[in-house]
C-alpha cells in the first residue's frame, strides 16, 4: 500500500491528507486511473470525478447549488428551533412553576441527543442513502416542536428537546458528508464558510425571533412556528432533495474498461489504495467545474453515453441501497455502529471536537449573562433588547467565516504552492493564531464588563470578538478534519460531534453553579484561560500532526475498505 504523495520522487508511505495538487502520482488514494483531470488554475481535482453522469461532482451548477442551499438551510434551521426553548422559559415558570434549572436540564439533555444521535444515524447513511436521515431529524424536529408547543408539565420541556436534538443530528454530520459528496477538496474551506454562517444565524437570530414571537403573541407560539416550518421544510426534502451517495470506486472500475479518446482500450486493475505510474501519467485534461463536468477546451471528457442517468424518482427515493447491503442490513448496521467508536483513537478528531464544543459551550455562558445581567440596571434591557445583543455576536462570527473559510482557501493555496504542491491539512491551522487572542479577549470584555458596567461599546465588540471566534473555530476546525481523513468525512464529524455536544452539555449543567459561586467576572476570566490553552493546541498540531495522521494510517484504510463514509 505503498505510493507517492510527498515532494520527494521515491515512493513514501501513505499518509491520510497529505498530497501533492499539482503532480499527478496522488490521485490514488480514490483508487482512480486514467486520464487526471484539473481545473483551470491547473489544482489536481480531488477527488477525481468519473464519467458517470450520476456522479454529484458531475453536476450541473443549478443542481448543486440547490442543495447546497438546502443543506445550508437545514443547518440555520434546526440550529434555530435547538436555541429557542429559551424565549419560552419565563411564561413556562410563571404559568406552571416550571424552575429554570428544569429548563436548563431540558438544554443539557438537547445537547446529549445531538451529539449521540449521529452515531446511531450514520450506519445508517452509509447503508441506505443520506435522504433518509434529514426525513428522520425533520420528522422528530416536527414532533419535538409540537411537545414543546403543549407543554405544561416539567417532563414536557426535558422531553421535546430530546427530539430537537435528535433534529440537528443531521447538521451535525450529514450536511458536511454531503457538501463533500458535490464538492471538491479545494472547494472545502469557502463551502464551510457557508455552512457555520447558517450555523451561526440559526444559534443567534433563533433566540431573537423566538422572543419576538414569545412577547407579540404566546410562548406557545414558539413551538407552533417552529413545527410549521419544519414540517414544510420536510416535505420539500422529500420531494426536492436528492440522494448524494455514490459509489465513485465501482464508477472509476467502469471507466477503465470504456475506449480512451485515442481509440485504445484501458483495462487497468483498479486498486483501492494502490497506482500505477503509468497511469497516473496519462494525459491531463481541464475541468469546467461550473458545468455539467464536460471539459474546458476540446470535451475531449464527456460523460459516459453508455450508463444511463438516474430518473427524478430514483433521485428522490426514500432508501439507496448501498452496493455492498446485504439482505435488510442490520447485522451490517450493528458492525457499523461499533466501528464507529474507533475514530476517538484519531488526534484530529478530538481537537475538532474541543475547539468546536468549547465554542458552543460558551453559549451557555453568554446568553445566560444577558438574561440575568441587561435586563436590570444600569441597561435596563427589555426582552427583545438583549436577544438583539446577538445581532453583534453574529456579526463577529460572520466576520469570521469569510477569514477562516474563503482566506484560508488562498491560504492553504499559497503555502501549497510554496512547498512545490505539497499540501498539508495542518495549513489551515495557521489561521487560528488570530483567534488565539482575539477569542479569550472577547470573552473577558463582556464577561468582566458585565459585571462591572463597562460602556456597552466594549460589551459588543466584546460579544463581537466571541463570535469571530464561533465562525473561525467552527470552520478550521471542520475543514482540518475534513481534510485529513477526506474518505471517512461522516465519521470524524460523528466523533467531533459526540465530544462537542458532551462539552457542551457538561457546561449547560455547570453554567449557573459556576456563576454564582465564583461570580461572573471570574468565570468569564478561567473560561478565557481554557480558550486560550484549547486553541493554542493547534501549535503542536501544525508540528507534529503529520506524524500522528501517519500513526493513524492502517486504522484510516480498514474504515475505508468497511465502506464506512
Amino acid at each position: 500500500m505503498k505510493y507517492n504523495n510527498e515532494l520527494e520522487p521515491q515512493k513514501s508511505i501513505f499518509i491520510p491528507g497529505s498530497i501533492n495538487i499539482l503532480k499527478e502520482e496522488d490521485v490514488g488514494e480514490s483508487g482512480f486511473s486514467g486520464q487526471i483531470q484539473r481545473n483551470k488554475k491547473g489544482i489536481i481535482l480531488m477527488p477525481q470525478p468519473s464519467s458517470s453522469p450520476n456522479d454529484p461532482l458531475n453536476w450541473s451548477k443549478t443542481r448543486k447549488y440547490w442543495h447546497f442551499f438546502l443543506m445550508c438551510f437545514v443547518t440555520g434551521l434546526t440550529a434555530a428551533i435547538s436555541n429557542d426553548a429559551g424565549a419560552a422559559q419565563d411564561s413556562l415558570n410563571e404559568i406552571y412553576g416550571i424552575s429554570y434549572d428544569a429548563m436548563n436540564t431540558g438544554a443539557g439533555v438537547l445537547f446529549l441527543f445531538i451529539g449521540w444521535s449521529c452515531i446511531f444515524l450514520a450506519p445508517a447513511s452509509s447503508l441506505y442513502g443520506r435522504r433518509i436521515t434529514y426525513l428522520i431529524c425533520l420528522l422528530a424536529g416536527t414532533l419535538g416542536s409540537v411537545w414543546f408547543a403543549k407543554s405544561r408539565r416539567t417532563s414536557d420541556t426535558i422531553w421535546s428537546q430530546a427530539f430537537v436534538g435528535l433534529s440537528e443530528a443531521c447538521a451535525e454530520a450529514q450536511v458536511q458528508q454531503s457538501l463533500s459528496d458535490i464538492f471538491f477538496q479545494h472547494n472545502l474551506g469557502s463551502v464551510l464558510t457557508a455552512y457555520i454562517m447558517a450555523t451561526s444565524i440559526g444559534t443567534f437570530l433563533g433566540p431573537l425571533i423566538a422572543q419576538y414571537i414569545s412577547d407579540n403573541t404566546s410562548f406557545r407560539w414558539v413551538g407552533w412556528w417552529g413545527a410549521i416550518i419544519t414540517g414544510a421544510t420536510l416535505i420539500v426534502f422529500i420531494f426536492g432533495c436528492e440522494e448524494t451517495v455514490f459509489d465513485r470506486e465501482a464508477a472509476y472500475a467502469r471507466d477503465n474498461t470504456i475506449v480512451t479518446h485515442k481509440g485504445e482500450a484501458s483495462t487497468a486493475n483498479v486498486n483501492e489504495y494502490s497506482l500505477k505510474k503509468e497511469s497516473s501519467r496519462a494525459q491531463v485534461s481541464p475541468y469546467d467545474e461550473s458545468s455539467s463536468g464536460e471539459s474546458v477546451d476540446d470535451n475531449n471528457r464527456a460523460l459516459n453515453s453508455s450508463e444511463a442517468p438516474k430518473s427524478y424518482t430514483d433521485n428522490v427515493a426514500l432508501i439507496t441501497p448501498a452496493s455492498y447491503l446485504e439482505g435488510w442490513g442490520f447485522k451490517q448496521y450493528v458492525k457499523r455502529f461499533f466501528l464507529y467508536f474507533k475514530i476517538f483513537t484519531f488526534p484530529a478528531v478530538w481537537l475538532s471536537g474541543m475547539l468546536w464544543g468549547l465554542q458552543d459551550a460558551y453559549l451557555s455562558f453568554y446568553l445566560t449573562t444577558e438574561e440575568d445581567y441587561f435586563p436590570d440596571a444600569p441597561w435596563n434591557y427589555s426582552g427583545n433588547a438583549v436577544g438583539i445583543m446577538n445581532v453583534a455576536t453574529l456579526v463577529g462570527a460572520v466576520i469570521g467565516c469569510l477569514v477562516a473559510g474563503i482566506l484560508s482557501d488562498y491560504h492553504v493555496m499559497w503555502m501549497a504552492k510554496k512547498k512545490n504542491g505539497v499540501y498539508e491539512p495542518e495549513y489551515r491551522l495557521w489561521l487560528s493564531f488570530i483567534t488565539l487572542i482575539i477569542s479569550p479577549v472577547g470573552l473577558i470584555m463582556f464577561g468582566v464588563g458585565a459585571e462591572r458596567q463597562w460602556p456597552k461599546s466594549v460589551i459588543y465588540i466584546g460579544l463581537g470578538f466571541i463570535g469571530y471566534g464561533w465562525g473561525t473555530i467552527g470552520d478550521i476546525s471542520m475543514s482540518y478534519l475534513m481534510e485529513s481523513y477526506p474518505k471517512i468525512v461522516i465519521l470524524g464529524m460523528v466523533g467531533v460531534s459526540i465530544i462537542n455536544n458532551s462539552l457542551g452539555s457538561i457546561f449547560t449543567f455547570v453554567c449557573s453553579y459556576w456563576l454564582d459561586s465564583s461570580g461572573t467576572a471570574n468565570t468569564y476570566i478561567a473560561l478565557a484561560v481554557i480558550d486560550f490553552v484549547t486553541i493554542a493546541c493547534a501549535i503542536p498540531t501544525i508540528y507534529w500532526g503529520k506524524s500522528w495522521r501517519k500513526r493513524t494510517t492502517k486504522a484510516y484504510l480498514e474504515l475505508v475498505e468497511l465502506g464506512l463514509s
